[in-house]
This record gives C-alpha cells, sequence and structure tokens, in this order.
C-alpha cells in the first residue's frame, strides 16, 4: 500500500509536470486509483478531503463571477492610469501595487484575467511594449497572494491545518511581501526604463478615456465594495467570531447572487470546477501517502537530515519549496508538505515557522517559470494572443533571479523572526 500510494503521486506529478493529460484528469486518475486499489476507502477518502479550504475557493470564485459584471475592475484600471497622468513609468508601478492587493483578496488568475487585457490596451494607446508590463503584474499577482490566508491556495489549505487566521498571515508573510513589492520595483527600475517613455499624444489617448462608461451595473458595484469590506472583517475576525472562512465566502456568494438578480445557473456556470475537482483529487491522494505512513516517514529523515535543528529545517523547507514550486504546481507539493509539518509537529518540534517558510516559498517560487504557477500561463498567454510573447526562455531570464531575489528577502525575514 505504500508503494501505490508513493508510485500514484510521482505518477500524478509526471503526468502534471509534462502536460500530456490535463491536471484535473491526471488527479481524477490517481484519486480513482487509490480508492479502487483499497488504500483509501470511499469513507476514508472524503475524512481527508479539506472542505474548508474547497468552500473558500468555491465562494470566491461564485462572488467574483458575479462582481465582474459590474465592470468594477476595469474602471479601476483607467482611473488609477489617469491619475498618474498616463505616465508609464508610474503606470507600471501603481499597476504592480493594484494587481499585488487584489491577489490579497482574490485569486491570482481571477486577477490576471482581469488585469491583464486592460494593461495592453493601456500600453498600445501608450505605444509601449506591453510584454514588461504583464510580467511585473505576474510577479505581483504571486507576491500579492503570498500575504493573506485567502491569495493564494497554498495558503487556505495551511492556515485550514494548521488553524491560523487571516491576521496571523499578514502579520507575518505579509511583512516580506510588503519587501519584496519594493525590491521588485526598484528591479523595474533598473530594467524597463526604456519601456516607460511615451509621447505626449499618446498620453493624451489614456487621459481622453472616460472610466465611467466601463461601469455596467453601477448598483451591482456598490453592493460589491460593500461585501468586499465585510468579507475583509470577516476574514480578520473569523477566529474570535468562531467562523470558518470557508462560511465567510459563501455566505458572501450567496447575498451578491441574490442581490445581483443573475440567474443562478450562468454564475454557478463561470467556477473554475475544474480547479475545484483538481483539489479534491489531491486531498485523496495525499491521504493516501499520510494514511501509509510515507508522510511520517519523509519527516523523520527531514528531522534526521537537520538533526531537529530549527533554523536548518526553515531554510530547507523555504527553499525547496521555493524551487520546487517553480517547475511543479505548487498545490500538490504543499498538499504533501502539510502532513509532513504537521508530523514534525506530533515528535515535538516547534513548526510555527515551518508554516511561514512553507507560504512563502511555495507561493513566491511561482515565479521561477513559466509553468510555476497558473496565473503565469493564463497572462502569457492571453499576451500571446494579443501579439506580444512570452516566451519560456523570455519569462525564465526575468522570472528565476527575481524569484530568487524575493526568497532570499524572505530567509531574512525568516531569520529575524527566528531570533528575536
Amino acid at each position: 500500500m505504500e508503494l501505490i500510494s508513493i508510485l500514484v503521486f510521482l505518477g500524478v506529478m509526471v503526468l502534471i509536470t509534462t502536460g500530456k493529460i490535463d491536471s484535473t484528469l491526471s488527479a481524477l486518475i490517481g484519486a480513482a486509483v487509490i480508492l479502487l486499489t483499497k488504500v483509501l476507502s470511499f469513507n476514508e477518502a472524503i475524512k481527508y478531503v479539506d472542505f474548508d479550504t474547497i468552500g473558500v475557493l468555491v465562494g470566491m470564485m461564485l462572488f467574483i463571477a458575479v462582481l465582474k459584471q459590474s465592470g468594477m475592475f476595469e474602471y479601476i484600471a483607467i482611473k488609477a492610469a489617469k491619475k498618474v497622468n498616463a505616465d508609464p513609468w508610474k503606470i507600471m508601478i501603481i499597476f504592480v501595487i493594484i494587481t499585488a492587493i487584489l491577489s490579497s483578496c482574490l485569486d491570482n488568475v481571477t486577477t490576471v484575467l482581469l488585469v491583464g487585457p486592460m494593461t495592453i490596451a493601456i500600453a498600445r494607446m501608450l505605444e509601449v511594449n506591453p510584454v514588461p508590463y504583464l510580467l511585473m503584474l505576474i510577479f505581483a499577482s504571486n507576491v500579492g497572494g503570498t500575504a493573506t490566508l485567502i491569495g493564494d491556495p497554498p495558503n487556505i489549505m495551511i492556515g485550514s491545518a494548521a488553524g491560523l487566521s487571516f491576521m496571523d498571515f499578514l502579520r507575518n508573510t505579509g511583512i516580506a511581501v510588503v519587501l519584496v513589492i519594493a525590491v521588485q520595483i526598484i528591479m523595474m527600475k533598473l530594467l524597463y526604463k526604456k519601456y516607460t517613455l511615451a509621447t505626449e499624444e499618446a498620453k493624451a489617448k489614456v487621459m481622453a478615456l472616460d472610466e465611467s462608461k466601463s461601469i455596467t451595473d453601477a448598483r451591482l458595484m456598490k453592493i460589491g465594495i460593500v461585501l468586499i469590506v465585510l468579507i475583509v472583517i470577516g476574514f480578520l475576525a473569523h477566529d474570535k467570531l468562531g467562523v470558518q472562512p470557508a462560511v465567510i465566502a459563501l455566505s458572501a456568494a450567496t447575498v451578491i447572487m441574490v442581490a445581483s438578480g443573475k440567474k443562478a445557473e450562468h454564475v454557478i456556470a463561470d467556477v473554475e470546477w475544474s480547479t475545484i475537482l483538481f483539489f479534491i483529487a489531491l486531498f485523496i491522494i495525499v491521504g493516501g501517502m499520510e494514511k501509509t505512513g510515507v508522510i511520517a516517514a519523509i519527516s523523520k529523515a527531514i528531522i534526521s537530515f537537520t538533526e531537529g535543528h530549527e533554523i536548518i529545517t526553515i531554510l530547507v523547507i523555504l527553499w525547496a519549496s521555493a524551487l520546487v514550486s517553480s517547475v511543479l504546481n505548487n498545490i500538490p507539493f504543499v498538499a504533501a508538505m502539510i502532513p509532513l509539518i504537521l508530523s514534525m509537529k506530533n515528535q515535538g518540534m516547534d513548526v510555527e515557522l515551518l508554516w511561514w517558510a512553507l507560504s512563502l516559498g511555495a507561493c513566491l517560487g511561482g515565479n521561477g517559470t513559466l509553468i510555476g504557477a497558473s496565473a503565469n500561463v493564463v497572462l502569457s498567454d492571453i499576451s500571446n494572443k494579443h501579439g506580444y510573447p512570452i516566451t519560456f526562455t523570455s519569462y525564465l531570464k526575468v522570472g528565476f533571479p527575481f524569484m530568487i531575489l524575493s526568497v532570499f528577502v524572505s530567509t531574512i525575514v525568516l531569520l529575524i523572526k527566528a531570533y528575536i
């Protein structure tokens, strides 16, 4: 049974990495093998599925599926560009900040789908190459998503497993994120100075845009803003309220669906159900490894390798997470690491900083290559379709050094936390 669980996990990873079979289908095949070989019974498999994570994802996807129909995000992009007088350099900075903030509250794919096309449109008006802007948005989406409990799926998984709150993430990963964004802005200035120059005529085109025309449903936008505030408050105080994040997300989704008057089946169809099924199948696959004792054995090996030294273990998890997540989807990696860290905890090790090392490594590592995170693939596809190709190699030249730099910043933050 141990061998089956290991082979299934490795097999699914190979299928996902090579892209020969769709990621969701690969995970479903793996879960089916786990169940058919009776590594887990159906009832046991259900217990390994983290429904809090699933609930948050479904709730936020439903919420955004409704809110995006208001034109709110296009309004924000145009308004922001005009606020800085259509200066390309300032637009790059403000779009990076907007993307990071949105990604801390929404999933990264949703964020880049909303911001990407508008960025290309504005870059065309300014007659500048949009590729540097899009690369910076990819980085910002992955970095910003690291800051909060709901910003990136790995954080939702970690928060649910470790009992960490929204504020716990802000106080820990949030600090590193602010520093990394500052480093990113400096890097932007050094790399892309020549791409931030535009003629006065081109700037005038952007300034002539009427942001109010992008709003298709003002009432829905106002309702959405109020609900976003309530969602953030709910996530901040969920541990004190005794309400799970999934309940908050699903409740907000229900309210906005009722208030919008949109047909439920149309909104529900917009949810990325393939992603939800991917998560469920993955929880079952990793559950098989946990039940058979594979996870516990790996944790013992790591503790033995690091001799239980907290600092070395933190650094191993941080850098291993970043390097692996730069080439593999970070979700299955985090799904495998969570029970491993819990096993270390059961063996008497202080694992508080290990959670932050895992979060920072897995989320920031996604910037390493073009396939490191879903947002990278989605926005590069959008860019390619608009005639601005982003290749694996061209991305790697900028993305991998930035990933290393961001993880180095995280290393300093974690070391400071460990010693104070």
